[in-house]
């Protein structure tokens, strides 16, 4: 039996890769504004799953497409993240992505402090002194670090997008996010990673400036 492939041009593959995807969704009823976002997770990860987990606290969109316009950094918890988001299309905003991980700095707070260099990174965001997004796809740590700083009033995020994943206080670190009064998105349960967090933030960027069709 012969494969039969679509006929698909090149720059045509990513438009079609939506089409599917909201075919798939049929009748799936998704939160007004975040349908852009929770389809680009879905062609991030070819992850269904994504359409009921994504959380979205009240306004989360607006409010961060609105700090994004008003040069708000992005300030992330891998490599992987700072290299993934378009930080051209930030750029013209005047928007930075910022990782500390690998910082000396941060490492030896966190040896010093006994915990982990995602923790130290954040303690070092909060002294950034701009407006930031966070943007966390592999430490719960990070996430348990930024709680207790909002909670110590020593950081007030324009938006948390909380992704890790993994199975250590995963969970419970997504939950404590959600129970701030800062706004967020945050993948519920066990699901995240790197590429999930950079192609949200994609996705947030592209609602801004984009040419694509099917963006619109």
């Amino acid at each position: 039996m012969k494969t039969k492939l679509e006929n698909v041009k090149p720059k045509e593959i990513e438009t079609r890769s939506f089409e599917i995807i909201t075919e798939e969704l049929g009748d799936k009823k998704l939160q007004p504004g975040t349908e852009l976002i929770v389809k680009r997770c879905i062609h991030t990860s070819a992850d269904f799953d994504y359409a009921d987990n994504l959380y979205f606290s009240k306004d989360a969109v607006p409010k961060a497409i609105e700090a994004i316009k008003h040069g708000a950094c992005i300030v992330t918890d891998t490599q992987m993240v700072k290299a993934g988001i378009n930080k051209k299309a930030l750029a013209k905003f005047g928007g930075e992505v910022y990782c500390f991980m690998s910082d000396e700095d941060v490492a030896k707070n966190a040896k010093s402090a006994g915990s982990t260099r995602a923790a130290a990174s954040m303690e070092k965001a909060a002294k950034l002194g701009k407006p930031v997004i966070f943007a966390i796809g592999n430490a719960p740590t990070a996430l348990v670090r930024l709680y207790e700083l909002i909670q110590e009033k020593q950081i007030q995020p324009y938006l948390i997008i909380g992704v890790p994943v993994g199975f250590v206080n995963v969970v419970q670190s997504k939950e404590m996010i959600m129970e701030t009064d800062v706004p967020c998105i945050v993948a519920k349960g066990r699901k995240g990673g790197s590429n999930i967090a950079a192609c949200i933030c994609n996705a947030l960027l592209y609602m801004i400036d984009n040419e694509r069709d099917y963006w619109k």
